[in-house]
């Protein structure tokens, strides 16, 4: 196969409802979109990078630069015939997953239209739905099979105690975001006494050593997320026992391919995964969905449905919760969804095409 030519976008989207993280608070999202025109026709994909350097050090900014000026000059107009040989092209580009993410992922829907199945059976799935969970501020949403509470110093240990006095039987656990140093330790085994499937990110993303030394103080299984940006990562994680769980988003370790090996490695050690979100629109979603439907996704995940955070998705059908907390998994060939070029018109603030 051979892409010929890609798109860059960016759209502005508003949230529904402002959306807060121990970064801040963001109420606009500018998802950079990416169009593949693949042997005649067209595959999309999206970049998860933020708009600033707080999650990761990628953003809007720099994806759109790394991809023009490195990424595509080096893919366009070459023949490849699996995701290897476009992994290969990339290799030399240090870092920048996220870039290299919407390309890699793009190009996986396209081999799987290609081959006449749906992304998920493609990707070696085995479910037609899977179980989601919800992000949540200081509000509950309701029929979603799992709450995640962001925290930070200071919101922590009242704000989780309200939630569990409130709602003693549901499934509840905690992200950090990186907000806590191991000097918070002690402050941290508070939270043992609420019974969290999981303390997500607690301390800085690079320090497995301190996540380690803090996972034998606490009870709360530990899962990392921004720590995790390839298959070696998780590897050490495990080895050191930095974590019992981890979460895996396409986007943030450069695409399918490598979550797949990150998957596997997991599975072999017996630590459950589950996928984690960045505010997706449909074309992103459709990727988690896809992805979570392999084996080792044992946990429900942030996939949550399109009207959660968008008044309308660009693409349909949007994804819609299910009785008992579940997303359907598409059934189309590639991606499953079909993007409202329409709308994505109407949304676009800035655009390039690259290539012939």
């Amino acid at each position: 196969m051979k892409i010929e030519a890609v798109e860059l976008r960016v759209l502005k989207m508003r949230l529904l409802k402002p959306f807060r993280t121990s970064f801040g608070v963001q109420q606009d999202r500018y998802p950079l979109l990416v169009r593949l025109d693949i042997d005649g026709r067209s595959q999309w994909g999206e970049c998860v990078a933020g708009e600033g350097p707080w999650y990761s050090y990628e953003t809007v900014e720099t994806a759109w630069q790394v991809l023009k000026g490195y990424l595509l000059p080096a893919v366009i107009g070459r023949d490849l015939a699996n995701v290897d040989a476009l992994e290969t092209l990339f290799a030399p580009v240090r870092g920048h997953h996220m870039a290299k993410a919407c390309i890699e992922m793009a190009f996986t829907a396209a081999l799987a239209e290609h081959a006449r199945k749906p992304l998920a059976k493609f990707l070696g799935g085995v479910r037609d739905r899977v179980e989601t969970g919800v992000s949540i501020g200081a509000s509950l949403a309701q029929g979603y099979r799992r709450i995640k509470v962001k925290i930070e110093p200071g919101w922590d240990v009242m704000a989780l105690g309200a939630v569990r006095e409130r709602y003693p039987e549901i499934t509840l656990m905690a992200d950090a975001n990186a907000a806590y140093g191991l000097d918070d330790a002690a402050h941290l085994a508070q939270l043992d006494r609420f019974g969290l499937l999981m303390l997500e990110q607690p301390l800085a993303a690079g320090d497995l050593v301190d996540h380690a030394s803090l996972q034998r103080q606490i009870r709360t299984p530990i899962c990392l997320d921004e720590s995790i940006e390839s298959a070696r990562d998780a590897r050490q994680a495990l080895q050191l026992g930095a974590c019992q769980v981890i979460n895996i988003k396409p986007g943030r370790v450069g695409g399918f391919a490598e979550s797949r090996r990150i998957h596997d490695i997991a599975a072999n050690a017996g630590v459950p995964v589950w996928c984690g979100g960045m505010l997706e629109t449909g074309i992103g979603r459709a990727c988690n969905v896809a992805l979570a439907t392999l084996p080792n996704f044992r946990l429900p995940g942030d996939i949550s449905a399109s009207d959660r955070y968008w008044a309308e998705d660009i693409v349909e059908p949007p994804f819609t919760l299910q009785r008992g907390g579940t997303v359907a998994v598409p059934t189309r060939w590639g991606l499953g969804v079909r993007v409202k070029v329409d709308l994505v018109e109407r949304l676009t603030v800035r655009r390039e095409l690259i290539g012939s």
